[in-house]
């Protein structure tokens, strides 16, 4: 544990920026799955939809650093790739 006040406040901050994190990671690692199993089922409508709200998820994280603008992109041009297949 930190003596100095400062490095109390450090730590105060470190774990609740840890929370927001994780949470922001696991929303993530959902929507994606979500997106890969109607891609899978084939549902096109209903898959669209949901490579829509992940892209745009995948921005916001870019965005605050949650992960790596190139993971990003990455992930992003995976997701159309399988999108585009199914047309």
């Amino acid at each position: 544990m930190p003596i100095k006040q400062a490095g109390i406040k450090a730590l105060r901050q470190s774990k609740k920026r840890r929370v927001s994190n994780l949470s922001g990671k696991n929303n993530l690692r959902n929507l994606t799955k979500r997106a890969d199993r109607a891609l899978e089922a084939g549902k096109k409508d209903e898959a669209k939809e949901l490579v829509q709200k992940t892209t745009k998820a995948l921005d916001k994280a870019a965005k605050t650093n949650l992960i790596k603008k190139n993971t990003a992109s990455r992930r992003k041009s995976r997701l159309m790739k399988k999108l585009n297949s199914l047309k």
